[in-house]
């Protein structure tokens, strides 16, 4: 074992124990980052405007601050983009992250001295997590790539401008910079494709134990790497490769062909990272969900969706928050976010400590006759229909298929097969049986003839990342939203 790997050890057990501390006393710890934050804002402008020298409570908050999204907090971000100081947190942010909208264009999120460190520390210590949990500490020995945006930043008003993953890259710490992959040049190419092609060539040789991405990108990058090996398996190709660490979307529409590519199953961790701030990580193999961050500069408020668009819906705090209930995420940061609403939805999966899963979009769902199906329940219903069974799929999205040329409207599941089912119409019915029994509004539109049951239209190879290269969206941060409530994708797609 390695002087880097017993120090990895090490540094894990103590990061371990001081989880278990603040994750102990959430109520407590959640309270000690609200007042903290109230203060360091007082004397900004958005602190000015909402009263926050009078703010003593939650209560006190909830009242004076509304919940916003992007474009009711743009007349503060526009000032903060030409270097004034003291907008919406004190002095001015070291980066803006630029990010694409789903409505609104796109979106610039800042990043100050004080929120930064939680992007950089989360990431690392859900590794540290993964080792002290199973004792395995080897793969910091051996390289380590990181699929990402460019690192390259314009500089405006004192602030850098770029991608999240771009901006993460200039704080990779020194004892990981010899492991890590690929080189900088590569990393600073724009085009993906080209980008994807230069990093094969400079990993293929290599002895690489980590892979992280999004993953549908590090398909692309499978894939390409399977192309230029002549068929190889991705375990033929690194031995030691053994830890996939993911975030963005779900894990499990992809694992099947993962498995299939790399030629045995390997161990993952999840992550839940965003401009807005880095919420939470998988930090159990055994356990399901991710741990939510909650001594990172970031205080939570969660609101149920079905309520999110209701007039002056009840905001819940951490203490108040249940099981197995979809909420809309909403965060006040320490880099001037403030009762900002993500657009991310969440379910917990347990209470002590508190962990979630990332159940979909508010914007993305299904709700054409008001059956209000969200991510959570599609990607259940894709990964019960094909277990146990030889199907692998590649990528899928759902729409709602309103004014059909015969027959009655459906929900037309889009999917990119790697191998097709050999009974189109029985998978088409198991998920339709998983769906039905998931969501009870879409069971009542099917037994009541309003709706037929799942259509499947098959995606021709390599047709999801065509659509996103049309898109001008292909790699980096970007993703396919896992189902809509209009047909732009759908059609464009077909």
């Amino acid at each position: 074992m390695s002087i880097k790997s017993i120090a990895a050890k090490i540094f894990a057990r103590k990061i371990y124990n001081q989880t278990l501390f603040w994750s102990g006393k959430p109520v407590e710890t959640q309270l000690k980052v609200f007042k903290s934050l109230i203060e360091s804002a007082k004397a900004t402008e958005f602190g000015k405007d909402h009263h926050f020298d009078t703010i003593t409570t939650i209560a006190d908050f909830q009242k004076n601050v509304p919940i916003r999204d992007y474009e009711d907090l743009k007349t503060y971000i526009e000032k903060v983009k030409t270097g004034q100081e003291n907008i919406l947190w004190k002095g001015k942010p070291i980066y803006f992250a630029k990010t694409s909208g789903t409505t609104s264009g796109a979106k610039y999120i800042p990043l100050t001295k004080e929120s930064m460190p939680s992007h950089i520390n989360a990431a690392r210590n859900a590794i540290l997590h993964y080792i002290n949990e199973t004792g395995n500490a080897h793969f910091v020995d051996g390289k380590m790539i990181f699929l990402q945006g460019s690192p390259i930043l314009t500089e405006k008003h004192g602030i850098n401008f770029g991608r999240l993953s771009g901006i993460v890259a200039h704080f990779v710490p020194k004892y990981l910079q010899r492991n890590r992959m690929p080189s900088w040049e590569t990393n600073c190419i724009e085009d993906w494709e080209t980008k994807v092609n230069a990093i094969v060539e400079e990993t293929i040789k290599e002895d690489m134990s980590v892979i992280s991405g999004i993953p549908s990108w590090v398909q692309m990058y499978f894939e390409k790497l399977q192309e230029k090996s002549g068929g190889k398996k991705i375990s033929e190709i690194f031995k030691n490769f053994n830890l996939f660490i993911y975030g963005g979307v779900n894990y499990e529409p992809y694992r099947a062909k993962f498995e299939k590519m790399i030629g045995k199953k390997v161990d993952s961790i999840e992550l839940f990272p965003a401009s807005e701030g880095f919420f939470a990580y998988q930090d159990s193999q055994k356990e399901k969900g991710m741990l939510l961050l909650l001594n990172s500069g970031i205080f939570y408020e969660f609101i149920k969706a079905d309520e999110f668009f209701t007039e002056n819906p009840k905001r819940y705090t951490i203490g108040e928050v249940q099981v197995g209930i979809n909420y809309a995420l909403i965060v006040s940061t320490n880099a001037g976010l403030w009762g900002y609403n993500i657009g991310d939805t969440v379910q917990f999966t347990s209470l002590a400590p508190y962990r979630v899963i990332v159940s979909g979009r508010i914007k993305h769902y299904i709700s054409a006759f008001g059956e209000h199906v969200i991510a959570n329940e599609v990607e259940n219903a894709m990964k019960e229909a094909t277990a146990e069974t030889n199907i692998v799929i590649n990528e899928f999205t759902v729409a709602p298929q309103i004014t059909p040329a015969s027959g009655l409207p459906y929900h037309e599941w889009l999917i990119e097969f790697e191998k097709e089912p050999e009974n189109m119409q029985a998978f088409a019915e198991a998920i339709d049986d998983s769906m039905r029994k998931q969501n009870i509004y879409y069971d009542d539109l099917i037994t009541g003839n309003v709706l037929q049951k799942v259509v499947i239209t098959k995606v021709s190879k390599n047709g999801f990342q065509e659509y996103m290269k049309s898109q001008g969206k292909l790699g980096g941060q970007n993703k396919i939203p896992r189902l809509s409530n209009d047909r732009k994708i759908a059609d464009n797609l077909k």
